[in-house]
């Protein structure tokens, strides 16, 4: 199994989802890989774990959006 680009699923991911994921960074919490498997369609196991990559885009998401929110 391997998991999806991060970029074809990060912007549909829910918030809940994309805070679970990055405390349990590196790996998916279950509501991230259900999320990603309905997004994406692939299978998305327990095993599965975010690449450093993978964890810099996503915080570098977070700090945009709260950016964005604090103009």
């Amino acid at each position: 199994m391997t998991l999806p680009p991060i970029r074809d699923w990060w912007s549909e991911l829910s918030d809940e989802a994309r805070l679970g994921l990055l405390e349990s960074a590196p790996h998916l919490g279950e509501s991230a890989r259900e999320e990603i498997r309905v997004i994406t369609g692939a299978v998305v196991g327990m095993a599965e774990t975010l690449s450093d990559e993978d964890l810099d885009f996503a915080r570098a998401e977070l700090e945009q959006a709260d950016d964005a929110t604090d103009d």
